[in-house]
């Protein structure tokens, strides 16, 4: 893993920022935490559906008008270009939008494994920012907290095998998801079944092991992501992965069961001291008082907490532990915009001479 650059720190400019699919549940955090972290905006625009266009949303005192996004929605005014729609959008408009000059994050897999484009956790590998041609992706909801927790020890000791299974809250399928699960549940307390049609099967009192589409080994491609993504992250093609995604009936916070094996043996104290040193990444691991992360621990914030961490008996020297995280903020807008801060400090994102 390459060791971070140092840059002086510099007052970030007010970026021209178009975001896509600002309706959605990503979107909307992501200008809700331009907001909380006092990023510099000059203009905004808003970019969705043709079923969202003429909504309205408000924004620092304004209220912005959604537009259907199409190819012409791109300029060379546009010095960011935030990307929270589907793959297929991704694929279409982000090379646009780089064309333009903009510098352009995806939240969508699109570009997750194209070895030109690098794939960014602020606190890991914010180097990899460096060799960008105009795009960036940032990783799948699930694959940052877990990487976060593994990539301190990582640096000292090399990863070797990871088998993970997370317990997924609805909010990862998106809003719809979040309604549909509240229907359900209401139906379900009153007697009734009234399946939403937002997961493969009911979710309310349910656990259902599947999570996008089953690939031809039986793992859903949202194992694999977890599992490819965690190799590009840490610079480590040999890592082992095997997950297990499985998506359970809580509206916010994505949790997992991690076991990890390095390729010295690992002492509990040591990836205690590793992780506790690490940034992102906080410890609520006392088991004595019964303490250790829920999903409700971390709702609503940016935390990725980390417990229920002990040895694994049944492999001397590998480890295992418990991690949840808001799948919505840092596994989704907060990345994005701990991206743009970085990539402005580096001077990275280049505005258009005269574009105000």
């Amino acid at each position: 893993m390459d060791g971070n650059v140092s840059h002086p720190e510099r007052p970030m400019e007010a970026y021209n920022i178009t975001v896509v699919g600002a309706s959605g549940i990503v979107g909307q955090e992501f200008l809700k935490i331009l907001d909380e972290r006092q990023v510099p905006v000059g203009r905004l625009r808003l970019l969705a559906t043709a079923r969202s266009a003429g909504k309205t949303v408000a924004f620092r005192g304004a209220d912005i008008v959604i537009e259907e996004t199409t190819p012409a929605s791109f300029t060379p005014d546009d010095h960011i270009v935030f990307l929270s729609a589907s793959g297929a959008a991704s694929k279409q408009y982000a090379p646009i939008a780089a064309a333009n000059g903009s510098f352009v994050i995806d939240d969508s897999s699109a570009f997750r494994m194209d070895p030109a484009v690098p794939l960014v956790i602020p606190e890991i590998n914010p180097d990899d920012l460096e060799w960008h041609r105009g795009i960036v992706s940032q990783p799948n909801c699930t694959t940052t907290p877990m990487v976060l927790a593994l990539a301190p020890i990582h640096r000292v000791n090399p990863l070797r095998r990871v088998i993970v299974s997370t317990y997924q809250a609805v909010a990862g399928a998106g809003a719809a998801a979040v309604d549909g699960l509240r229907r359900e549940t209401e139906a379900a307390l009153a007697g009734r079944r009234e399946p939403s049609g937002t997961q493969k099967r009911d979710i309310a009192f349910n656990a259902v092991p599947q999570i996008d589409v089953f690939a031809d080994d039986g793992y859903t491609k949202e194992e694999l992501k977890m599992a490819n993504e965690t190799r590009k992250i840490l610079h480590a093609p040999d890592v082992g992965v095997s997950a297990t995604c499985v998506r359970i009936p809580t509206f916010f916070g994505h949790a997992m069961s991690v076991w990890a094996e390095f390729e010295r043996p690992v002492a509990v104290d040591e990836a205690r001291a590793l992780m506790a040193g690490a940034p992102g990444v906080e410890l609520m691991d006392d088991p004595a008082a019964e303490q250790y992360p829920t999903p409700m621990d971390v709702a609503g914030t940016d935390r990725v907490l980390v417990g229920r961490l002990r040895p694994d008996h049944s492999k001397p020297g590998a480890i295992t532990f418990w991690t949840v995280t808001d799948s919505i903020r840092k596994g989704a807008a907060t990345n994005v915009v701990q991206i743009i801060e970085e990539a402005a400090r580096r001077g990275l994102i280049r505005p258009r001479a005269g574009v105000r």
